[in-house]
């Protein structure tokens, strides 16, 4: 850390959603200069535009803060959006983060100066930034921010910049269509669950009312919005689903009683599982328990058959909920949803492909069109394409988006090898964003304090690609997610490791196997 001290050192922190707050606490508590650029008005990243009923998907003491407990007055597993909003926020109030972002401020592009050799000898540099180090003293990024309000721009010189920035946001994701069959040939209203979240709750109400609904998706946002479209509309005109694969959306998370951290979220449960990295002992050990990795499978996938009626809908995944487990796709399924299938007020319509005509949209097998008044695109984000916007060099854009058929390449789901004096926070998923942010960044302050060096850049690209044969290995269709499932407390080991912390964290060999890891088990170093 030649020529940076703690004391001068300046984070440039691009986002103020649960990443980039917890990356500005962390700053702050190790005595840098965090600045932090929020497009917005608000903190809350995602939670500044959730739908009327949105709940927490992740369960409560999963989903907390290590150090800041939910209040006592919060007693419900899956907290409304505007409770978890008010610890978000009670949180930044709680550590002074409020004072230390700028709202309104888009960073449209940054830019790596100073390198010596340039970019190009960059390519032929055996370690991180050419000597492993998080800092150099003679290269900075300079950030060039926006004002939403006023549209003047400023440049900003930072020595490190974390890039949490959201991956569910601002870039919607739209099917491709042949010329002459996308919305340009539909009379009717296209538009993105994006724009409908943005709406406050009596517009989004009366934007459906009344109207013949299309949602094409079937993940969180999708089942969402049917279940508002058919409270406003009920049976006399019904939404209309369109989805191309069944998934096992959990009523909850107590399948037949059982805490479905105890089949999921412990020790015993990695054991099952091939890991990127492992030994040969650990390597038998997960083949020969695979019977029972399957047979959890098929317990868990028995109670959502007798909660969900999915065989009479034609609703039955044809995967296991392993491979959905390990893509961190797993939301629940709002109250009722399936009694408004069964009423009528909700369809359900499986297609591969849709095309638009004038009176709606066609679907595969069928020579009439839905008719429709208003489709709703509820078919996710492109948060690798704001990933590479964001470089004005081409090849550090082209290091981001990496291989067509590769999840994006990043080391510990935090630093690119080819990239230095940057890192990105909140885009890889596990089964709480929150809990594994908060350890992301406690290794990343840790990497930037000089507590640790990362290895070669060779050895740090062949980590990141047994993690994404990893990937590939159990998340079947869903692969791309950049999605560490399964696998949190393997991967939370690996950070302990590295930090020279005690990777066990339970007392006792069995409370060790067998209880659930959560963020209070790393809540003391």
């Amino acid at each position: 850390m030649e020529g940076i001290n703690k004391k001068n050192g300046k984070i440039g922190i691009i986002g103020a959603g649960i990443s980039g707050l917890l990356a500005c606490k962390y700053a702050l508590s190790e005595g840098y200069t965090p600045l932090v650029f929020e497009s917005q008005s608000t903190i809350g990243g995602v939670w500044t535009t959730p739908l009327e009923t949105t709940l927490l998907q992740t369960p409560r003491e999963l989903f907390q803060f290590s150090d800041f407990p939910w209040p006592a007055e919060v007693t419900e597993d899956f907290p409304p959006h505007y409770q978890v909003m008010g610890y978000i926020r009670s949180y930044a109030d709680q550590f002074r983060l409020i004072e230390h972002v700028r709202f309104n401020s888009k960073v449209v592009q940054i830019e790596y100066s100073g390198a010596a050799g340039g970019e190009e000898e960059m390519e032929g540099r055996h370690y991180w930034g050419g000597s492993g180090e998080a800092f150099s003293p003679s290269a900075k990024w300079e950030l060039t921010v926006e004002d939403t309000v006023s549209h003047a721009t400023e440049v900003h010189e930072v020595d490190f910049v974390i890039l949490s920035i959201g991956r569910f946001s601002d870039v919607p994701n739209f099917p491709e269509f042949q010329p002459g069959k996308g919305p340009e040939a539909f009379r009717g209203e296209v538009v993105h669950s994006m724009d409908y979240a943005a709406m406050d709750f009596g517009s989004a109400a009366a934007f459906v009312k009344g109207r013949r609904v299309t949602i094409v998706g079937f993940q969180k946002s999708a089942l969402d919005i049917a279940a508002e479209c058919s409270a406003a509309n009920g049976a006399a005109l019904p939404c209309t689903v369109v989805y191309r694969t069944e998934h096992w959306n959990v009523p909850d998370y107590m399948p037949w009683g059982v805490p479905i951290a105890l089949l999921y979220l412990n020790r015993f449960s990695e054991l099952l599982l091939h890991k990127p990295g492992e030994g040969p002992l650990q390597s038998l050990l997960a083949t020969a328990l695979y019977p029972v990795r399957l047979g959890i499978s098929k317990f868990v996938e028995s109670y959502i058959r007798w909660k969900h009626p999915l065989a009479k809908f034609g609703m039955v995944p044809k995967h296991n909920f392993l491979q959905q487990i390990s893509s961190c796709l797993i939301p629940t399924v709002p109250k009722k949803f399936y009694d408004r299938v069964e009423e009528r007020s909700i369809k359900l319509r499986k297609s591969q492909n849709i095309a638009f005509c004038s009176e709606g949209i066609l679907l595969d097998g069928e020579s009439s069109p839905l008719e429709t008044d208003l489709v709703i695109f509820a078919t996710g984000f492109r948060g690798d394409v704001k990933l590479r916007e964001i470089f004005k060099s081409p090849r550090f854009a082209k290091c981001i988006a990496g291989q067509d058929d590769a999840s994006v390449t990043l080391y510990r789901q935090c630093i690119h090898p080819r990239i230095p004096q940057l890192a990105i926070l909140g885009f890889s998923e596990s089964f709480s964003n929150l809990y594994t942010s908060e350890i992301r960044c406690r290794w990343l302050f840790e990497l930037l304090d000089g507590t640790f060096k990362l290895p070669s850049i060779k050895e740090m690209e062949k980590d990141i690609e047994d993690w994404d044969s990893f990937m590939k290995r159990y998340s079947g269709n869903s692969y791309r997610r950049s999605c560490i499932g399964a696998l949190h407390i393997w991967y939370n080991d690996q950070l302990c490791m590295d930090m020279g912390r005690n990777p066990r964290r339970k007392k006792g060999f069995f409370a060790e196997l067998f209880e659930p890891y959560g963020p209070l088990d790393y809540a003391s170093p």
